[in-house]
């Protein structure tokens, strides 16, 4: 008795892709280009974050208790670097900023406070207020602890040169600022922090 031929294996359609058997043996160069397919992507997320660092956000570490309470040592903020490119700088704003020319402490890369006065304003203090143009400055960000030391706090009257802002640490009585310093220069300004991101329990927007 004759045996049957076993059918015609179809050729697979155009466009498809076809499985390999289980007991197909792996092609030898597989393993290399899956290696080479992950340095790819290990190398473009690379870039992708060094691209995001120098031109859109930065994460700062807090290292002084110069902004307490609304940031403590050890806090660590989003800072977006765009912000200033699309708007103008707002007072109020929590900035990361270059070392001054003034700021003698070599070892300090990056300053945060917060813009009290801007271009062209008359600013000073006294009484345990900052003055803007003549008038009280309100500030509720600030503590009772720092309220009570803006009563020992004196400004002489000052004009913030064009281009310029006056920056100011909410603790007022542990800040090294622009009564230290003066105002600082636009061109210092790395761009405005927006968000505290540790400790986790303490994430807000700034």
């Amino acid at each position: 008795m004759e045996s049957t031929p076993p059918p015609p294996s179809e050729p697979t359609p155009p466009g498809d892709v076809a499985l390999l058997d289980e007991d197909t043996p792996e092609r030898p160069h597989s393993s290399v280009r899956s290696a080479v397919e992950w340095v790819v992507i290990l190398a473009g997320a690379l870039a992708m974050a060094l691209v995001i660092k120098a031109f859109l956000l930065q994460a700062f570490y807090i290292p002084s208790p110069s902004m307490v309470p609304t940031l403590g040592v050890g806090d660590r903020v989003l800072v977006n670097k765009l912000s200033y490119h699309v708007h103008d700088i707002h007072r109020g704003d929590i900035v990361v900023f270059k070392r001054p020319p003034l700021e003698s402490d070599v070892k300090i890369k990056d300053l945060i406070k917060r813009v009290i006065g801007l271009p062209n304003e008359t600013i000073e203090a006294r009484d345990g207020h900052i003055l803007i143009d003549g008038r009280v400055l309100n500030e509720p960000y600030l503590s009772a602890e720092a309220r009570a030391a803006m009563a020992s706090i004196t400004i002489a009257p000052q004009k913030i040169p064009v281009g310029h802002y006056f920056v100011m640490g909410d603790n007022r009585g542990n800040s090294k600022d622009s009564r230290f310093f003066g105002p600082i220069s636009k061109t210092l300004i790395v761009g405005r922090a927006f968000i505290r991101v540790w400790p986790i329990s303490k994430i807000n927007l700034l």
